[in-house]
């Protein structure tokens, strides 16, 4: 299964310290985080962990399509 397309621009976020869940499979409605739709719907594919010691600004794959997950690396400009 291909994963579904969330949108095909990155989430640019500014994230605090912790831990996080980046869906891999773009079913989960708390885009670009996991909600577990993945479970649900039995996707075969499961989330990304991020874990950051600091705050950062991030910029997240939205087209579940990048070569470096959980960020973006411009794979959507081919889409």
């Amino acid at each position: 299964m291909e994963p579904k397309i969330a949108q095909k621009a990155p989430y640019i976020m500014d994230l605090k310290p912790g831990k996080y869940y980046w869906c891999s499979c773009g079913q989960s409605a708390a885009q670009p985080f996991c909600d577990g739709a993945h479970a649900r719907l039995n996707t075969g594919m499961t989330p990304v962990e991020i874990t950051l010691t600091e705050a950062k600004k991030v910029a997240l794959c939205g087209c579940k399509r990048t070569g470096n997950p959980p960020y973006c690396d411009g794979s959507h400009t081919k889409l």
